[in-house]
């Protein structure tokens, strides 16, 4: 019978497996409203499982209708001890094109040391990591040397409303020291690494109006405008070939990276040609040209167009100029960026270069601000003490060029920062087909969440 947190782990290894295979069978898709009901299994699956292994106080909370529900659980025995707040969503990107698939997106599947599933990585298998090593302590010593909290979403892949709402109305349920993440990834395989820093994100559909309704080209062309010509014109003058962003004052609020932090991203494992080669896979890397790779995906701004629709895209040939038009765009911002005051500035330029003819409409879809951590937090560097030992190399420091909205959330509500400990690795596969988790990572990072909880408990 194991009498430790670690010997649970070790001879509990394929009955956690067959409880991560479970989850990820069921489709919690949360862009798709015909899998309601299995976002509702999902959250029921986890409150159980919860439940089972002793938290207290499990809630699966419902909100407004037609939200998806969150799940708080809690267990504050440990007087004198930090609280932490263990932050993870059970949704998951659609898993289009199926037919991209090596094995069923909802059939987890063992190839080599990595399980294929969709939510594998993201992030259904890094949330279970924080769910099994509580699971861990409590049927081994029937206790945690620290406080914790868990608040679990299912709306993370549309914008998390929900949690917005709640987070933002709950400061004294979700009073803690700090938060664990556990949705980034390593910088590399077998390389323990702590994300310090999130880019934010204003994501917008610009919608661009013309005629009342379609037109015959033949008829009308020459004389009417086109709402596609106009979406096409204003995007090439809000963006360069330089990579430099056009929208007047964008960056006047960006701050730089520290001299240590630029030092030390030096000191990384970073092949350029590499990272082009398998990660990327085009011709060449584009971007402003007087800053590296890594500040670019890291430190700086970005403004890319998603996806351009409105007229005839079908097969064939139909000449007509569309009365409507619409481009999804997202702005990736960096610390001290301010959503709103880029939303303002964006919106000013798009109304000035509209062309004749042309109504623009900007419909936000989702904002969040940057963040960063000091790498001086002592739940920073008790974090990073506990993967190095798990994983037997020093812990590096990076930033996300992505964004995860809760991370700022937490600082704005709660006042407490974030500790990203990320098991995922960069060839994931996030979002797309043949999505995994490396099964040593899922493992490791067990051991280094418990690990994690007895340094901050000593």
């Amino acid at each position: 019978m194991a009498t430790s947190p670690n010997e649970y782990l070790q001879s509990n290894r394929e009955q956690f497996l067959d409880g991560l295979k479970d989850l990820l069978r069921i489709p919690s898709i949360s862009t798709l409203p015909e899998n309601k009901p299995d976002i509702r299994r999902t959250a029921e699956s986890i409150a159980n499982e919860l439940q089972e292994m002793g938290m207290r106080g499990v809630e699966i909370i419902d909100g407004k209708p037609g939200r998806n529900p969150l799940i708080y659980a809690e267990w504050l025995e440990a007087p004198g001890k930090p609280t932490l707040l263990l932050y993870g969503h059970y949704d998951v990107q659609p898993p289009d094109p199926l037919d991209e698939w090596t094995s069923p997106p909802f059939e987890p599947t063992i190839r080599g040391n990595d399980i294929f599933a969709r939510g594998s990585s993201d992030d259904k298998g890094q949330t279970y990591i924080l769910l099994k090593a509580v699971e861990c302590f409590l049927r081994t010593e029937g206790r945690l040397p620290v406080n914790v909290k868990f608040l679990i979403e299912g709306e993370e892949e549309v914008g998390g409303e929900h949690i917005e709402e709640y987070v933002a109305l709950s400061p004294e349920r979700l009073k803690a020291d700090a938060a664990v993440v556990c949705d980034t990834e390593m910088f590399a395989p077998g390389l323990p690494t702590l994300t310090t820093g999130l880019r934010g994100l204003v994501y917008v559909e610009l919608e661009a109006r013309g005629a009342s309704h379609d037109l015959h080209s033949g008829v009308y062309g020459g004389a009417a405008p086109n709402p596609m010509q106009a979406l096409a014109e204003i995007i090439a003058r809000l963006k360069g070939p330089d990579g430099k962003i056009r929208i007047p004052n964008f960056y006047e609020d960006v701050s730089k990276p520290t001299r240590k932090e630029l030092e030390a991203w030096k000191r990384l494992p970073f092949k350029e040609k590499a990272f082009l080669k398998k990660e990327v896979g085009s011709s060449a890397l584009t971007g402003e040209k007087n800053y590296s790779v890594l500040e670019r995906l890291w430190a700086r701004p970005t403004f890319e167009v998603h996806g351009i629709r409105g007229g005839f895209v079908g097969e064939g040939a139909k000449t007509v100029i569309p009365a409507v038009g619409t481009a999804k765009i997202s702005m990736r911002l960096v610390p001290e960026m301010n959503p709103k005051k880029v939303l303002r500035q964006f919106t000013t330029a798009v109304k000035k270069l509209t062309p004749k003819g042309i109504k623009t409409t900007a419909r936000v879809i989702s904002t969040a601000p940057a963040s960063v951590v000091s790498t001086d937090s002592p739940y920073i560097a008790a974090a990073a003490e506990a993967m190095e030992k798990v994983f037997k190399k020093k812990t590096v420091y990076m930033r996300s060029g992505g964004s995860i909205p809760i991370v700022g959330l937490f600082l704005k509500h709660l006042k407490i920062p974030s500790i990203m400990m990320g098991f995922g690795l960069p060839d994931d596969n996030l979002h797309a087909p043949n999505e995994k988790f490396h099964l040593p990572n899922f493992y490791g990072g067990i051991e280094a969440v418990i690990r994690y909880f007895e340094l901050l408990g000593k």
